[in-house]
């Protein structure tokens, strides 16, 4: 993989390219690839699925272990490291462009990193997206929209009545 000089592609994104034919020969996608810390350790997350029905504990263990090979021969990161493969999940969170134009209509959990009039989280409709703006529109109810600064959040996940 190619370069311009003085830049570099991050962790994530090396990891996530060597791992993308198998995951396509498999017939699954990646929701999201982080690599990031936690406490004393280093993890390596790849979260998988696959339409319509999601993914099973088989199809994670097979895709680790083939990715887990691959990551051995490649040795892309230069720490120790946890790899982990999973789904995720029924509330996922949404970071990426397509993460919310796929959810538009769905309910979602806003949770800010700064409270505003001393509220922290907010559960509405997904109704608009703006990538360049990073700004999302939820409505609360049918008389209250609200805008949210992307990254004045500490998160945005699907939100799920039945949790």
């Amino acid at each position: 993989m190619a370069q311009p000089k003085g830049k570099k592609q991050n962790t994530a994104a090396v990891c996530e390219a060597l791992a993308a034919p198998v995951a396509e020969q498999m017939g699954i996608y990646f929701w999201d690839v982080v690599f990031e810390k936690e406490g004393a350790g280093w993890y390596l997350r790849y979260y998988i699925d696959k339409d319509p029905d999601g993914i099973d504990l088989d199809t994670c263990e097979a895709f680790s272990r083939a990715v887990s090979d691959l990551l051995d021969a490649a040795d892309p990161i230069e720490q120790s490291y946890c790899l982990e493969v999973g789904s995720p999940g029924v509330e996922r969170r949404l970071s990426k462009s397509w993460h919310f134009k796929k959810y538009m209509g769905c309910d979602v959990l806003v949770r800010l990193i700064r409270p505003v009039d001393g509220v922290r989280e907010f559960v509405g409709e997904l109704i608009g997206y703006d990538g360049l703006s990073g700004i999302i529109t939820i409505e609360l109810d049918e008389d209250l929209e609200m805008d949210f600064m992307l990254d004045e959040t500490a998160f945005v996940r699907l939100y799920d009545q039945a949790l």
